[in-house]
Parts: structure tokens; sequence; C-alpha cells
């Protein structure tokens, strides 16, 4: 099997589907890699640590494409990079249909067997592919050093001769991955930190980081689905929640929002009435910018300042730490990838749920109800 490796084209994107290591790992298993001259560059990896990982560089985008079985990639082709591959190839990487199912027509045109990784199910044998968790990680911790480098006072307690400083407060919306990461370094960074989520099973964990679990009363064990993703409230226990929120996010110097209910819009937790009660000078980083926001002033990849307040929608936090990002996005598509391979050749499995779950097209047909709903709404 041929593996192709071009440059991201997504403006702003600096990662890298795969490093020398993995390049390394796949030829070992027999296969061939192809990796477009100067596709590294912007996580500092040079076209020499390829070559000397056994890859092959090439310069012409689109005839590494059409020489490719399969094709692997951080963010999704444009159109015109679909219609260059090669008819029954194989496209892996975080594709995104659902923010745009226009990207469904091309594949099925070419008849390419697509694989969205954001998609991996979340099971016990999946996890070392799990794109989303990883970047989730770096996400968290990425949130927590813009807010400390943007908060226009100092994390930690400091006593000092002139006086005490008090440390800042966090408060934490959303313990997942990503949240308990940012959890973690606000703890490091000296702060003292709370986090709200509405699943009560996460409290063990904000817990044990040194957090305080912070109450409002919504939380239930039905708030959580099959694979562990918060689902959204009820009227009523909305508007418990915004109360306690309200109470917590006016006294915090930082806020961090990072609630995402899949396939849906997130969810409006720190509302304009809450941001006009913060303190001048606070911080809110919402992760979840690229879903539209959990602040109701959220802008993707803008700063706003409200009430002065200053408002942070990062859509893609990962891509400013682009080598240790590429490195475990790497490491993740690499497992993903070895399960297609046998003796070196390609072998797709729909019966093995990591392969069904994850793939949206294939052989020119969308693949489950999900894929098939949004092909009927993009454009013909």
């Amino acid at each position: 099997m041929r593996i192709a490796v071009p440059t991201e084209v997504t403006p702003g994107e600096t990662r890298v589907a795969l490093v020398p290591k993995s390049v390394a790992q796949l030829v070992q298993a027999r296969a061939e890699v192809a990796v477009q001259a100067g596709a590294g560059a912007r996580a500092w990896i040079g076209d020499e640590g390829y070559q000397a990982a056994g890859a092959t560089l090439a310069a012409d985008r689109a005839t590494l494409l059409a020489g490719a079985d399969c094709v692997v990639v951080v963010r999704r082709l444009p159109d015109s990079d679909v219609l260059a591959m090669r008819e029954g190839a194989v496209l892996a990487g975080m594709l995104d249909p659902g923010n745009d199912p226009g990207v469904l027509r091309p594949l099925i045109d070419r008849r390419i067997t697509a694989f969205r990784l954001e998609a991996m199910p979340r099971i016990s044998r999946a996890q070392d592919m799990d794109v989303l968790s990883s970047m989730s990680t770096l996400a968290g911790y990425h949130a927590s050093v813009t807010a400390a480098a943007r908060l226009p006072r100092i994390f930690p307690l400091l006593m000092t001769a002139a006086g005490t400083l008090t440390p800042a407060r966090v408060l934490v919306v959303g313990a997942g991955v990503a949240g308990l990461q940012a959890i973690a370094t606000c703890k490091r960074l000296g702060a003292v930190v709370e986090a709200f989520d509405v699943r009560p099973a996460v409290r063990e964990q904000v817990e044990s980081l040194g957090a305080r679990y912070v109450e409002t009363g919504a939380e239930a064990e039905t708030q959580q689905d099959a694979g562990g993703y918060a689902k959204a409230l009820s009227q009523d226990a909305a508007e418990r929640q915004h109360q306690v929120l309200s109470e917590h996010a006016r006294d915090a110097d930082v806020v961090i929002t990072t609630a995402l209910i899949p396939n849906q819009r997130a969810p409006i937790l720190i509302t304009k009435e809450i941001v006009q009660s913060m303190k001048p000078g606070s911080v809110i980083v919402d992760l979840a910018a690229s879903a539209g926001g959990n602040c109701a002033y959220t802008e993707p990849d803008a700063e706003v300042t409200q009430n002065d307040v200053l408002i942070l929608g990062p859509t893609n936090s990962p891509a400013a730490i682009p080598g240790q990002a590429s490195q475990l996005y790497s490491g993740n598509l690499t497992k993903f990838i070895t399960l297609l391979l046998r003796d070196g050749d390609l072998h797709i499995d729909f019966d093995d749920v990591v392969m069904s779950q994850t793939c949206m097209t294939h052989d020119g047909k969308p693949v489950g109800e999900q894929m098939a709903a949004l092909l009927a709404g993009a454009p013909a």
C-alpha cells in the first residue's frame, strides 16, 4: 500500500499527519510512504527526517495524490484534491462532515473510502487511536497558559516583604479531556480551581486533581450518553445551572469553557448577563468556539472585549503547539492505518467496529444513517 502525506492547506493549520517515527513504523509494516516536500515545515520537521525514515519526497501535489492507495491528512482536503485522488482510494483524517456536509459529494463521486477519525468509538482497544482525546489534552493545556498570559495578574500565591498576593481563581466548565487538562495545568500554575460538569461521574476526577467540584443540582447520570459525552439539559436543569454558574463566574478571574454535545451546537453556558457580572480584567477562553461557543459573546478565532472582560475563541489550539500536536496525532493515525494493513496490502474489515464507525463513504455511497442524512441535505 502506498501512503501519501500532503501538505495541509487549511488556513492556520500547522500540523502534519505523519511524523518521521510513524513513517518508519509504516515502512517496517511493508507500506510505502510518500511525503510532499515541505509537509512538515510548519511543525519544524525537515524533509531530511522523512527521507531518513524511509519515505520518498514528492514535489508535485497532484502526482502524489493520484499515485496513492491511501491519503492521510489532519484536516479535510479541498474538493480539487479529492478529485485528483485515484478512484477507489482511501482517505483518513479529521474530515468533519457535520460542519460541512458538502464534503461528501466529491468523495462519493470518486468512490473514495473515507474515514473520519473524530468518530472513533470510545472503547478500550481504540484508546490509542483517539485523536479527539489527544488534541483535547493539548487544547486544555494551551487554554490555561493563554489565560495566564492574558490575565493582568499572576496565577499563584506570592508572599513577599512588600505584601501577599492571593492566587487567581479559575472556573473550568466541562470536565472532559480538555477540561481535566485545564484543571491540572491551572493547578500547577498555582491557581485556585473550581470545575463544573453535568456528569456526576467526573466528580472524583475533578477532585483528584485538586479542584473543587461545583454542584448545581443539574447533575444526573442520565446526562451522559453511551459514549461518555454530556447530553443537553432540560429547561429546569438549565435554569438551576445558570444560577449557580453566575455566582461562581462572578468571583472568577478566568473561565475556561469546554462543553460540547456531539452533532449539536455548543450550549450557551456563559450568558451575556454572566459576562456583565464578571470582574474587569477577567479572561474567558472558550474551547467550544468551533461549535458556536459556550459564551454568548464568543466569536471564532477572535478576541472580544465586553465590560472589560476579554473573551477568546480559539478553534484550533493544538496548531499552536505543532510539533507535539503532530507527534500525538501521528501516533493515533498510525495505529489506525496499521489496522488497514495486511502483509503490506490494504484490507478493510467492516465487521470491525473501529472501521465501521469511522467510515463515512465507501464504494460511491454514504455509510450509515447519519452520513446518508447529511448527503441528502448537501448541494448536488
